[in-house]
């Protein structure tokens, strides 16, 4: 899950992956315009952005509480050996539905744990133990072998074979990565705390990058820019996503995440100076 930042004492925002993926999945609906492409093959490459954490789903039901806390465990500080079994149940899940959606899966699972391909300069395999770091590369090493198989079995398809040329996929993957951390860069702190971010390697077309700058600028607005979202977007749209509040209770051991009622936050965003 993922648990908003707040006062001391105060209840939190959580929110379970799936519903971080849907607003991933918003932000790739509204995607593209005469500077950037939208997402292609849209189907499969929508279902794989709104489906990119499925594997958290039981880790999502559990709803343990973290001791430090008193609330549900925020995404990186769950522990190592529940976060591991997601990183190869969410392209367990998406393989199931299409190829290339297990692929994209299989790309996001094994660059979370290496810098992105090289966008990102965190490592998460750097900061492990050396045993978490062993557990972690058999599991990578399984997910290069599912690329590769995937890979295979698309290139004998002549109607997916050009999905897999490198800069092609390459920028659907980049197209995930830029919806998935700019869902999280809403999800993860509340109104008042987000700072100017910018999104490094948004793909405006195949092989072609571009950074995006997001800046507060009050009562919920956010302006960017480059504006990477349809033309009729651009005097404005509003983005929700759903969670609960819940304050801290430090002598609970789970939570039951039904009782709670489900609420939403809002966002808006508006074309800003490139």
């Amino acid at each position: 899950m993922i648990v908003q930042t707040a006062g001391d004492g105060d209840a939190q925002f959580v929110i379970t992956m799936d519903q971080h993926t849907s607003l991933a999945g918003k932000f790739a609906r509204a995607f593209g315009n005469d500077r950037f492409e939208p997402v292609t093959p849209l189907d499969i490459v929508l279902y794989i952005v709104e489906h990119h954490d499925a594997g958290w789903a039981d880790l999502d039901k559990e709803a343990a509480v973290d001791p430090n806390t008193g609330l549900p465990y925020h995404l990186v500080d769950t522990p190592f050996e529940k976060i591991i079994r997601t990183s190869a149940a969410s392209p367990d899940f998406n393989s199931r539905h299409h190829p290339f959606c297990g692929l994209l899966s299989s790309m996001h699972s094994w660059g979370l744990y290496n810098g992105r391909y090289g966008l990102s300069d965190k490592v998460l395999l750097d900061m492990m133990t050396d045993d978490n770091r062993a557990v972690a590369g058999d599991m990578l090493d399984g997910e290069l072998a599912r690329q590769q198989r995937l890979k295979a079995e698309l290139a004998a398809d002549p109607e997916t074979a050009g999905w897999i040329d490198e800069d092609h996929l390459f920028q659907n993957y980049k197209q995930l990565q830029f919806f998935d951390t700019m869902a999280l860069y809403f999800n993860c702190q509340p109104e008042g705390a987000r700072r100017e971010t910018v999104f490094q390697n948004v793909p405006e077309r195949a092989g072609v990058d571009v950074d995006v700058t997001v800046r507060p600028l009050g009562d919920g607005v956010y302006s960017v820019a480059p504006f990477p979202f349809a033309p009729e977007y651009g005097s404005g749209v509003s983005f929700s996503f759903d969670g609960r509040y819940i304050k801290p209770d430090m002598g609970r051991r789970a939570v039951d995440m039904d009782s709670i009622a489900v609420v939403s936050q809002t966002v808006k965003l508006v074309a800003g100076n490139a």
